[in-house]
């Protein structure tokens, strides 16, 4: 016994660790009006990266956003049996990009950092949108048949082997890649348990279900869609485009409501960005911090979660789904964020004061449009939540058959151990556990990162080959 409590310290104290190292800030700038600019490892990471791919890519957010759309409504041409479409792949990085944060995270950010943190997410989305453009790509380039589910599979841990182990190597792991693939099956377990308790937490909330009924439905669920072969993708095709629209059109209808308190809501935003009254009251840092940190915890991009799914899409340039990736971290924190946002910022901040997380924005929808607010509000975090677990089990399968190799046995255990991780999360929220995740998406960040960089010459070369061919149809 004396062991075992000495173990669990051991990982306990290991863990936090590593979530400071990650998380917490590590460089503190001094501003003017006694603030200070906190940056944590993995903005210094992720934003210097998002710049470095804006500039490559000659600003691709901008330039090419036209034919972002284009792509996403071209036709289908799938050649591989069993293998999915490019939309659909943007529509499985989707649902695990809109989730949980975009609800209660973007409350948080607000909550802290005021309305000018809304200005810094935004920035931090354009230039995650190169971001995602390149891992994508690098994923489409680097990926290879899936012997197991069928189509195509990759990510990260794929272009990650190829960059340290020379073709014809007989070795079959890289410890990056291996590392890689360990933190996004511990991220995603941590993310399940979290998805479980936020839906039981707000059902409860909401209809004052006991968390145990709410957990049992979803599991069971849960389990009847990831543990049949290939029902994971024509569920996402149903889900995250109605869950998408129906917040988009609700967030819609609360802005004409309240459309004479548009121009004050932008200009709080704007003025709060860069505002002398932060500056001298010490908060800029805190406006910043907390726009930059919730754009990047949110999009996803760097990250390597998204690549997962870019991989196994069926298209017909690699260009084209580094595209479409962009185009998702748009809708991710462009629209579904700012939705939340103007919802928050739309409601008097008398109604709020003092509270916060799902109370918060559930009150919020409450001043809105009543009873019916916070019933909405619990039903589509029900819907962002499940449609992120069915997602995450996705982006597992080819990090699990590069760790274990093409077997149905590892595939089974690691989606039983993330539906019993979704059980445990329904019932109590362990702390320990949603700290895990974090760390776990911190170390993936850093593993792709490594790779990222000294591959991006051929996502690059890939843009270029696209838009000459783009070129050469318009002549």
């Amino acid at each position: 016994m004396f062991f075992l409590n000495t173990l669990t310290h051991m990982i306990v104290s290991l863990c936090n660790g590593a979530y400071d190292l990650l998380w917490n800030d590590l460089i503190t700038i001094p501003l003017p009006g006694g603030s200070s600019l906190g940056l944590s490892l993995l903005v210094l990471i992720l934003i210097p990266s998002g710049i470095y791919f804006t500039v490559r890519t000659r600003f691709l957010p901008f330039r090419l956003f036209p034919e972002m759309l284009r792509v996403a409504t071209e036709k289908k041409n799938i050649s591989e049996k069993n293998a999915i479409s490019g939309l659909q792949a943007l529509i499985i990085s989707t649902a695990t990009r809109v989730g949980m944060g975009n609800l209660v995270g973007v409350v948080a950010a607000i909550s802290a950092g005021g309305a000018g943190a809304v200005f810094w997410m935004w920035v931090i989305a354009l230039l995650g949108s190169s971001t995602a453009f390149a891992e994508a790509t690098l994923a489409q380039l680097h990926k290879e048949k899936d012997p197991l589910y069928g189509g195509y599979r990759g990510g990260p841990a794929y272009y990650i082997h190829h960059l340290f182990i020379k073709k014809g190597s007989r070795r079959k792991h890289s410890v990056i890649a291996v590392l890689f693939a360990l933190s996004g099956l511990l991220c995603w377990c941590g993310v399940s348990q979290v998805v479980g308790n936020s839906v039981s937490s707000a059902f409860e909330n909401a209809f004052n279900i006991p968390p145990i009924y709410t957990t049992i439905v979803l599991v069971v669920l849960a389990a009847v869609i990831v543990l049949r072969r290939n029902a994971t993708v024509k569920v996402l095709d149903v889900i995250v485009p109605v869950m998408g629209v129906m917040y988009f059109i609700i967030t819609l209808f609360i802005i004409i409501k309240n459309i004479g308190l548009i121009p004050s809501v932008f200009e709080e935003i704007f003025s709060q960005a860069f505002g002398f009254r932060q500056v001298a009251a010490g908060g800029i840092g805190a406006v910043i911090m907390n726009g930059a940190k919730r754009g990047l915890f949110s999009n996803e991009a760097g990250s390597g979660s998204a690549p997962c799914a870019a991989a196994a899409a069926d298209i017909s340039h690699p260009a084209k789904e580094g595209l479409l990736q962009a185009l998702g971290v748009f809708i991710d924190t462009l629209v579904i964020c700012s939705c939340t946002a103007m919802i928050m910022l739309l409601t008097p901040s008398g109604i709020t004061s003092g509270l916060e997380g799902m109370d918060l924005l559930q009150t919020s929808m409450n001043y809105h449009l009543g009873e019916f607010g916070v019933i909405f509000i619990a039903v589509i975090l029900w819907l962002f939540s499940f449609s992120t677990f069915i997602g995450i089990l996705f982006y597992a399968r080819p990090n699990v058959a590069y760790l274990f190799g093409d077997n149905w046995l590892s595939q089974t255990l690691y989606k039983v151990l993330a539906l019993i991780m979704l059980f445990v999360g329904g019932l109590a929220a362990y702390t320990f556990v949603w700290d895990l995740g974090d760390v776990g998406v911190g170390l993936m960040t850093i593993f792709n990162m490594i790779a990222l960089i000294p591959l991006a010459p051929q996502a690059i070369r890939s843009l270029k080959d696209y838009e000459g061919t783009l070129k050469k149809k318009r002549l």
